[in-house]
């Protein structure tokens, strides 16, 4: 729960920074940065629930950086911002570097274990 809720706040402002400072990352109004951020936290967080204990860090880390170039480009191409393929994997690797912290976070926190259904 935690991670979802730290997620939900990252990734929008990842994805307003990468606005920012990348010029072929170019979304027109607040809300595409946003909308675009609020997708990709819900799905790196499953992916998280799926994938994400100990030993597994750097697969997982692959995971989200693969998931979130795709979602970045594709959900923007989708809004018709203009986010280049390039750009979203200069955003994907911003966006890797805020999940490898909040993965040893989980991780040395112990919120990833499993229970028996």
């Amino acid at each position: 729960m935690w991670g979802l809720l730290v997620k939900l706040i990252v990734c929008p402002l990842v994805i307003i920074l990468a606005n920012v400072i990348f010029a072929n990352v170019n979304y027109t109004v607040l809300y595409q940065p946003i909308i675009v951020g609020l997708i990709l936290a819900l799905f790196a967080h499953m992916m998280e629930v799926m994938f994400l204990k100990r030993g597994t860090l750097w697969l997982s880390t692959i995971f989200d950086f693969i998931a979130a170039t795709l979602i970045v480009y594709l959900v923007s191409l989708l809004q018709e911002a203009k986010v280049t393929f390039l750009g979203a994997i200069l955003t994907a690797i911003i966006l890797m570097v805020t999940e490898i912290i909040q993965h040893l976070w989980l991780i040395r926190s112990g919120r990833t274990k499993k229970f028996p259904t």
